[in-house]
């Protein structure tokens, strides 16, 4: 059985679907790429943008679509070393 994601985890997958899918992601794509509930993710997407990870854009069509900013680009990069240091010391995430 999985052991549930921790917050960094869940954030750092939310910010790797803006970033393959990219540039404009709409909500729905994130949400069953990320797997999570509706309300979870209308509450990190909300965090995010606070955060200055994310920016949400309206489409032409008054469709939301979100995208990664320059600190959401280092925060992945960041993740991806803390990632490496822990499995180079044998210290699982999930």
């Amino acid at each position: 059985m999985k052991k549930k994601r921790s917050s960094w985890e869940i954030i750092r997958d939310i910010l790797l679907v803006i970033q393959r899918r990219g540039p404009h992601v709409k909500p729905t794509h994130i949400l069953s790429k990320s797997n999570l509930s509706h309300q979870m993710l209308t509450l990190y997407l909300g965090d995010l943008q606070h955060r200055g990870l994310l920016v949400e854009e309206q489409q032409d069509e008054g469709k939301r679509t979100y995208s990664l900013t320059e600190k959401g680009f280092l925060y992945l990069r960041d993740a991806e070393k803390v990632s490496a240091f822990m499995e180079s010391y044998g210290i699982e995430e999930k």
